[in-house]
């Protein structure tokens, strides 16, 4: 009798129903926070394998929590994300928290950084302590804005003790739900910030392999008569998304001709062009 097939881990499990969430009444926490009921599905999420057997590690523990908890063991619940812009680190929180059915709260910086002294710290506990309350994903993108290294000379009092604060309320948040923190500058982060996250997780440029699958995706519903194959190598060390503007714009263009298949040489004008935004980037950012 035949052992049964394993299935080869190519993508996360279907997800949980949603759950709701229940603002506090207080009306200054409603402009603190974005609440966002994730629609993107895990067919448009691309990871590496590597970064798919540890979310895959991080539902099970999650929908086992209770027996976890009963054996006197913690759930890995708060996240560092770290990687360069464009490569997927908002996608895939939006597709971890529909996965698990929880909604996403994404803090919004330009409201929580205040420039009155005192006033940051006691917006961010206002965040943690909701999101604490009940099941949910609570994601602070741009996380270097908070916690920068209070070592910086450029810092002052204020920020060091915003770090203080936030270093605190990470080691005790104890949520029903994930923290997610992710930033595109990991080197800028305070030193004592790494060792309160359960997992770092590590958002490379997407592989020759990943480009392809992502192309193959993009144009799934757009026939492509000549091989994408072919193509992927001018699309290294492009991001994800550009290499999904690069597809996106190749259609834009063939459609506008009136054509009913992608035109080889529309793709090609994409992909120029996206080589021409990665060197300005690079003239503007050298670093």
């Amino acid at each position: 009798m035949r052992s049964p097939r394993r299935k080869p881990i190519t993508a996360i499990e279907p997800g949980l129903p949603l759950l709701t969430l229940k603002l506090p009444k207080d009306s200054s926490f409603s402009s603190l926070v974005e609440v966002v009921l994730p629609k993107r599905s895990r067919d448009e999420l691309i990871l590496s394998t590597r970064n798919v057997r540890t979310f895959l590690g991080l539902m099970d523990e999650f929908r086992g929590a209770d027996l976890l908890r009963r054996h006197g063991l913690d759930i890995r619940s708060k996240l560092l994300f770290c990687g360069p812009p464009g490569c997927g680190k908002t996608l895939t929180a939006e597709v971890f928290a529909r996965e698990l059915g929880l909604p996403l709260v994404v803090a919004r910086l330009d409201a929580i950084i205040s420039s009155f002294l005192g006033e940051t710290a006691t917006n961010i506990r206002k965040v943690f302590e909701s999101a604490a309350d009940q099941p949910c994903v609570l994601f602070l993108d741009e996380f270097d804005a908070l916690a920068r290294a209070r070592a910086d000379g450029s810092e002052h009092n204020e920020l060091r003790r915003v770090v203080n604060s936030l270093l605190m309320l990470i080691d005790r948040f104890k949520g029903k739900g994930f923290l997610i923190a992710a930033t595109n500058l990991e080197e800028s982060l305070d030193a004592a910030i790494w060792r309160r996250f359960d997992e770092v997780v590590i958002f490379d440029l997407p592989s020759q392999r990943e480009i392809r699958r992502l192309c193959e995706l993009k144009l799934k519903n757009f026939p492509v008569p000549f091989s994408i194959a072919d193509k992927v190598a001018e699309l290294q060390g492009m991001s994800y998304a550009d290499v999904e503007r690069v597809c996106d714009n190749a259609i834009k263009r063939s459609i506008l001709k009136r054509s009913k298949t992608l035109i080889e040489a529309d793709f090609n004008f994409a992909v120029r062009e996206a080589q021409r935004r990665k060197e300005v980037r690079a003239r503007l950012h050298p670093h």
